[in-house]
């Protein structure tokens, strides 16, 4: 076992293909705080996450036992591509069942901003803004980052933060308070605006 966590996730996947099951293990834990903290940017629901997660890895084991894998030689970004299709078609699922009749209104309700899909560049601008957030989230110190982490990214409470980091809830919430005056401050001397219009 430990000889196999060595291993890369390219050896991890044939090892896997040609039987050892235990490489999936691996493959999964290795890769699962990333694909969860993905998935729950985009959702914001703890459930809902965990449930895509699950599914996301379903489909990599069930492709891997197929033989459909093709060795790109990066596993990981197969991986958050198949989570970033199940986050989208979860929406398009949400999107069909709502059914609203425009008859019943005056004004005409579809002819809305929040109704219309957003444009290719609003998608690049938030990813960017995503991928900017992420650069300035890795600069702050490592018990500021780690906070900022199991709170917006794994969606932990304060309580369990504190329990899981072995410190005060108040503590929790002073390096919380401290990471967000941090990156409000580096924010600034990039001159960064994290808004969407």
């Amino acid at each position: 076992m430990e000889k196999q966590i060595m291993l890369s996730d390219e050896e991890l996947v044939k090892n896997f293909i040609a039987g050892n099951v235990t490489c999936i293990d691996i493959l999964i834990d290795r890769h699962k705080a990333k694909v969860f903290s993905y998935i729950m940017m985009c959702v914001k629901q703890q459930e809902l996450a965990e449930d895509i997660f699950q599914e996301a890895f379903i489909r990599v084991i069930k492709t891997l036992k197929k033989g459909n894998y093709s060795d790109t030689g990066k596993f990981s970004s197969w991986v958050m591509r198949i989570a970033h299709n199940l986050i989208i078609d979860h929406y398009r699922k949400q999107k069909n069942q709502v059914m609203i009749s425009n008859d019943n209104y005056e004004f005409d309700l579809f002819n809305s901003t929040r109704f219309s899909d957003k444009s290719i560049e609003d998608k690049m601008v938030f990813e960017q803004i995503l991928s900017e957030l992420n650069s300035l989230v890795k600069l702050l110190p490592d018990n500021q980052r780690e906070v900022v982490e199991m709170r917006h990214y794994k969606g932990l409470s304060f309580k369990e933060i504190a329990e899981e980091t072995n410190v005060s809830i108040n503590t929790a919430l002073g390096r919380m308070r401290y990471a967000l005056m941090n990156l409000r401050r580096m924010m600034e001397e990039r001159n960064l605006s994290f808004t969407l219009s």
